[in-house]
């Protein structure tokens, strides 16, 4: 009989401690995916009343990137990705952008 209960508590054990790191996990899925969520739609809110807008400016050289500050931007993209912050569309559509400008 000690067998018996010790078999069975050792299963319960298990089986709580799966469950438990599976609802952890859980949890910090859903909390990612809701801060990605309120990262994409932050910037669809509507703008600050009092923001100045700032002229657009002409496409100079003052508003072209440098390959350093290209390299950087591609650099942070790449820890994103990694990261999982950016899906792998996101992420070739942000290159593309910083490439192509």
């Amino acid at each position: 009989m000690p067998g018996l209960i010790r078999g069975v508590a050792r299963t319960a054990v298990v089986a709580g401690t799966a469950t438990a790191v599976s609802n952890r996990v859980s949890r910090r899925q859903a909390g990612r995916w809701a801060q990605q969520d309120a990262q994409e739609y932050a910037p669809q809110s509507a703008p600050a009343p009092h923001a100045p807008q700032e002229a657009p400016q002409p496409a100079t050289e003052s508003s072209a990137l440098s390959s350093g500050d290209k390299i950087a931007q591609l650099k942070e993209l790449g820890e994103l990705k990694a990261q999982g912050v950016l899906t792998e569309e996101e992420f070739e559509a942000q290159k593309r952008a910083v490439l192509s400008g």
